[in-house]
């Protein structure tokens, strides 16, 4: 028998928060909902040892479609993903050691008609029949041009018309307004290169806009990570909807939970509950991955600012190796 207590777990995690032991090894812990990654790329690493290491599903945001259709659906770690970057010609991530022709679409018409060269609705159509449950938008403005605005917004409408949302990259002055003004659901990143104001930040909240935290990228661009910081600190408390990101498979990040993006959100002001809520939320998923739980062994820390190195611990075990304890 363990001595955390499991009503002190779930007013601090949340109410699907719970206690319990594994089954096979008696180890005790703390029982959470299963965790995604809601922004990865599964070409640029080896996710073997997701599931091991705490993250049971993931959205990738940019790949070929083709072989992204090509994946098991009911895999651990859960798939969800959007096919190709839609941008415009020569814009991000065009010429991108790290990005093929297979994973840009260059989208020059806002025409919803489907099968029109350099059609929105093509475009659009082709991920949506290889299986993506999100669209993604490059709006890129430090990196070359980007889609104008009735194209965006033919995207959106399209993508929208077909039940799924879309995510933006949003990137240099300005680009945030036109995803906002253009109905684009998700941000691929926290905005991190103009501080937003409180008109922009409650139009966001207002619209239930969606951000993908992605804080930890920018731990060698301290500007970066401060405005990113700045935004998403303003966000939060204004009531807007996190998901816990990563951009796994760009740069040096740990594979699976990492513990400084959960450090980065503690330090945007994001409580325990939080924390659990960006990670276990099963967007674009209606539900959580089936089967199975987040389980992370031992006793939680006291202090939030601890909080990254023990989720970190956390791994991904079917709901059936848990055996709950006694109040």
């Amino acid at each position: 028998m363990t001595n955390l207590d499991p009503a002190v777990i779930a007013a601090r995690f949340g109410p699907r928060a719970d206690v319990g032991h594994l089954a096979l090894t008696g180890e005790h812990g703390v029982v959470l909902p299963a965790f995604t990654d809601h922004h990865v790329h599964l070409d640029l690493f080896a996710e073997h040892a997701l599931a091991a290491r705490g993250i049971a599903g993931v959205v990738d945001l940019g790949g070929d479609p083709y072989a992204l259709a090509r994946r098991d659906p009911h895999a651990v770690p859960r798939p969800a993903y959007a096919g190709a970057f839609l941008t415009a010609p020569a814009g991000y991530p065009t010429g991108r050691s790290w990005a093929p022709d297979a994973i840009v679409r260059h989208v020059t018409d806002p025409s919803r008609h489907p099968g029109v060269a350099g059609g929105a609705a093509t475009a659009v159509d082709e991920q949506i029949e290889c299986g993506a449950r999100v669209i993604k938008v490059a709006l890129n403005a430090e990196a070359g041009p980007t889609p104008e605005p009735p194209i965006i917004e033919a995207i959106v409408a399209h993508a929208h018309d077909r039940g799924v949302p879309v995510v933006a990259h949003a990137q240099g002055t300005g680009m945030f307004a036109r995803a906002l003004d253009a109905g684009i659901d998700a941000l691929a990143h926290t905005p991190f290169t103009e501080i937003l104001d409180e008109a922009d930040i409650a139009r966001a909240v207002t619209a239930e806009q969606i951000w993908i935290s992605t804080l930890d990228i920018h731990r060698d661009a301290p500007e970066h990570a401060r405005t990113a910081e700045t935004n998403l600190t303003r966000f939060h408390a204004a009531g807007g909807r996190t998901l816990y990101g990563t951009d796994l498979g760009n740069g040096d990040l740990p594979v699976g939970v990492d513990p400084r993006e959960i450090s980065a959100l503690v330090a945007a002001g994001f409580d325990a509950a939080a924390v659990v809520a960006a990670l276990a939320d099963p967007w674009p998923f209606p539900d959580a991955v089936p089967g199975v739980c987040t389980f992370v062994p031992g006793r939680p820390p006291g202090d939030e600012r601890d909080l990254g190195a023990w989720l970190a611990t956390a791994s991904t075990v079917p709901i059936d190796e848990i055996s709950r304890d006694e109040p």
